[in-house]
């Protein structure tokens, strides 16, 4: 039987979300695709390059941080609106790499009959998220990234994509880049970063993405500061920039170990109030582990880990998700017959 394009769905909320699927590019370019994600600045930065629809954000840890009543609204609106988009789009196929404001998306096209692949996040090193936990009993498939999530659940597929590079790092300039994601602002961070500069112990020129915040009152010389920064321009930075200090989000860390920059993490932590749980602190500390970056807690001073990260040679490391792109290569071209 002859081969047709399947009408695909990508379903990814900010950040490292949908930075895997990107990644996973060669296996989904030649179908008939869509994206689904959050209105966030890389939200619109895709919607530059390829189809995107929008759902509005909503997550259950918003609920441990006393705000269920965003929670419920926004769970309400981006039911109906996952609703319409299914209907409208009618998918043979969702891959989604999570998180919560992709549930009812890939639910509502499971139960049209679209095929559901569902690939837990990088993110999660030893136990799956609360996203991969709801929706793997109406998943097709469930794929994981970590050797302890394979024997939790072992009738799932594995595929660690983690690989250390080897080679030199491009020339840098004087630059620290300071990034807060794409989805939460993270004041902690921010005046983190100000304050060392303003002290003059920071002698790097600063590139600071605050997010949709306000931006900040006092701003020392050799400051630029921005709400947001378009993915291409983000990954300029990088190539130039020597240091980067940037929040647990795996996106932020992979990109900016692929470029070879000296990498400073200061994860949001739960008992602050600054996300929903605390997998930033574990993503944190298992990339610390193998040497990777350094990391500062709360109350930690932000220029020693900067040193202990000067006295250092450049580590570069990325996600490598060749066998996964073949994997859902077959998969897609068996479900085309």
């Amino acid at each position: 039987m002859t081969r047709k394009a399947l009408k695909l769905c990508l379903a990814a909320s900010g950040g490292g979300h949908v930075r895997q699927l990107l990644d996973l590019e060669p296996a989904w370019r030649d179908q008939d695709y869509f994206f689904v994600t959050e209105d966030t600045a890389l939200g619109r930065s895709l919607a530059e390059k390829h189809p995107v629809r929008f759902v509005d954000h909503f997550a259950l840890g918003q609920a441990r941080l006393g705000r269920s009543i965003d929670m419920l609204k926004g769970t309400a609106r981006n039911f109906a609106q996952s609703l319409a988009l299914v209907r409208q789009e009618r998918p043979d196929v969702v891959i989604t790499t999570g998180a919560g404001a992709m549930y009812w998306t890939a639910l509502s096209a499971r139960a049209t009959g679209a095929k559901v692949v569902l690939i837990d996040s990088f993110a999660r090193f030893d136990a799956p998220s609360k996203f991969a936990t709801g929706l793997k009993p109406f998943a097709t498939e469930t794929i994981v990234q970590s050797k302890a999530l394979k024997d939790r659940w072992p009738d799932v597929t594995l595929f660690d994509p983690f690989r250390l590079l080897e080679g030199t790092p491009p020339p840098k300039e004087p630059l620290l880049f300071a990034t807060v994601g794409a989805t939460l602002g993270f004041p902690r961070l921010v005046e983190a970063v100000l304050k060392l500069k303003a002290s003059g112990a920071l002698p790097e020129r600063v590139i600071l993405q605050v997010g949709d915040v306000d931006l900040p009152s006092d701003i020392p010389d050799g400051v630029e500061v921005h709400r947001s920064i378009g993915f291409d321009q983000v990954q300029d930075i990088l190539q130039r920039a020597a240091f980067v200090v940037c929040h647990g989000g795996t996106g932020s860390l992979i990109t900016a170990l692929r470029a070879g920059c000296r990498t400073i993490v200061m994860p949001r932590l739960f008992s602050l109030g600054e996300h929903y749980d605390d997998h930033q602190e574990e993503i944190s500390t298992a990339f610390a582990a193998r040497g990777l970056v350094e990391v500062v807690l709360d109350g930690e001073p932000l220029g020693a880990a900067i040193e202990r990260a000067r006295s250092k040679p450049p580590v570069m490391a990325t996600t490598e998700p060749a066998a996964l792109i073949d994997h859902l290569k077959k998969r897609l071209a068996e479900w085309a017959r």
